[in-house]
């Protein structure tokens, strides 16, 4: 990137008295109602699939959760810098139960079979209304990543991006684990009926928790989609743009592979051993998410970020290189473990140089954008592997031609995309080292204040009264 103006300067902060713990309290809340969900919305998918077997069913409602993300994105980080941040998880909250609701009396009102009929409205609306409230409930998410700028010290940013790396690999095995257990055992209704009151417990709790936090004021002239404010706080931050343009196209060519983990690992394993691998290989994000936890990401966490691509890369390039199960599932344990540290360094660095009061904009921007990767990627290299590289891999020539390197095998040209999808993963980190945006944002982030705690008998300034009586956590304890 190539931004001259220099980034506007940034007062000091001071985080309030016991705002770790505070924000140890808004963490195991989102941690529990974004096990909920993807809960919900697992067993939404597996129910769907199970009894109707369309895989355009399927696919449909997973392309519009992605695209409603990418799409709502910015709407949130507007609404985030708009409004104190307990108001907006309270309202996320509501909206998801009301949501969850709804669909609830759906379920009661209809017999499945109208429920499941693909060409009436019932289905439609079920799932809709699942999929409005999951999505809304991705508003905390964006919310959480700026309360670490607002209660966590500079120096531990990292560390508390960590334990968020870490609360995400608890809910992908939880969901992975429990999602099929659940439908398999008490069917669609009781599902339904845990995922409400799941819930409205973490909402209960919200209501007791305080964060100290003035009311934010608008920029001048912002919209509920501010655009303009949110690619204007990128810009004031050389260098910025070009990681968030990184990350997004990282996730573009990871994306190749979540869109053919899956056919890959059920050529080699039953279904059912395929979903518990998945949930083993998710302690990876435990352990990665746990050592940035208690370790950090080091001076520089731009440079732990690319060199954590660059390793990631060349994981997906060897883990398919012969069908050997244990290769590919020691590879994916290996590859989770580096996605918390990917994630944390991307956070640190933003939480650090934008400004409290837009980061939610700049939050809600990358996810927009990292997001949408997902769809384009799952349309595009779906019909490739499918009609062109896997039967090329299945020809005498193709077999002839790639057997020294890939082996044989059936998913051959599933390992030839891997391969190259990692080589280029690698090939962009590195090249990414040499650039002057890494040199610029490198130096953005060690020049820029930090925060430090406030001295618990002198409470940070401007925060109102009552406030910093509550910054103890819930209750004002």
């Amino acid at each position: 990137m190539s931004d001259a103006t220099p980034q506007a300067a940034m007062p000091e902060r001071t985080v309030p008295p016991g705002g770790m713990r505070t924000f140890l309290h808004v963490l195991v809340n989102t941690a529990v109602a974004n096990v909920t969900t993807s809960f919900l919305w697992f067993a939404l998918t597996f129910w769907v699939y199970l009894e109707t077997e369309s895989v355009l069913a399927t696919g449909i409602i997973g392309g519009a959760y992605m695209l409603l993300l990418a799409v709502f994105g910015m709407v949130f980080g507007t609404l985030v810098d708009r409004f104190r941040k307990h108001a907006v998880m309270v309202f996320s909250g509501v909206f998801t139960l009301a949501a969850f609701l709804a669909a609830g009396a759906i379920y009661l009102a209809q017999p499945e079979s109208a429920i499941l009929d693909l060409g009436g409205p019932w289905f439609w609306l079920f799932s809709g209304i699942i999929l409005t409230g999951a999505v809304v409930e991705n508003l905390r998410n964006i919310a959480l990543s700026t309360t670490v700028t607002l209660l966590v010290p500079t120096a531990r940013h990292a560390n508390a991006n960590g334990l968020v790396g870490t609360v995400q690999g608890i809910a992908f095995i939880v969901t992975s684990a429990l999602s099929g257990l659940a439908i398999g055992f008490v069917g669609m209704g009781w599902t339904l009926a845990v995922a409400i009151a799941f819930t409205a417990v973490p909402l209960v709790h919200l209501l007791f928790v305080r964060i100290p936090e003035q009311a934010p004021t608008p920029d001048p002239g912002s919209k509920i989609l501010d655009i303009r404010g949110a690619a204007a706080a990128i810009r004031a931050v050389p260098g910025l743009f070009a990681l968030i343009l990184f990350s997004t196209f990282n996730n573009l060519i990871g994306g190749l592979y979540m869109a053919l983990m899956d056919p890959y690992g059920l050529e080699l394993f039953d279904v059912r051993i395929w979903g518990v691998v998945l949930a083993v290989t998710a302690t990876g994000f435990l352990i990665g998410g746990g050592i940035i936890a208690a370790k950090g990401l080091g001076r520089n966490p731009i440079r732990t970020l690319l060199l954590a691509v660059a390793a990631m890369g060349l994981l997906g390039a060897v883990f398919t290189l012969r069908e050997w199960w244990w290769l590919y599932a020691l590879g994916i344990w290996a590859y989770m473990t580096l996605v918390p540290v990917i994630e944390a360094a991307e956070q640190t660095v933003i939480q650090k140089v934008v400004p409290f009061e837009r980061q939610g904009r700049v939050f809600g921007a990358a996810t927009a954008l990292e997001v949408s990767t997902g769809p384009i990627t799952s349309f595009a290299i779906a019909p490739i592997a499918e009609f062109w590289v896997i039967p090329y891999l299945r020809t005498d020539e193709g077999e002839r031609t790639w057997s020294w390197l890939l082996g044989e095998g059936e998913m051959r040209g599933i390992a030839l995309i891997f391969l190259i999808g990692g080589l280029i993963m690698v090939a962009a980190a590195l090249a990414a080292f040499l650039s002057r945006s890494y040199r610029t944002l490198s130096a953005e982030y060690r020049d820029a204040p930090e925060s430090a705690a406030a001295d618990a008998g002198d409470p940070a300034p401007g925060i109102p009264t009552s406030s910093r009586e509550a910054a103890g956590g819930v209750g004002g304890d």
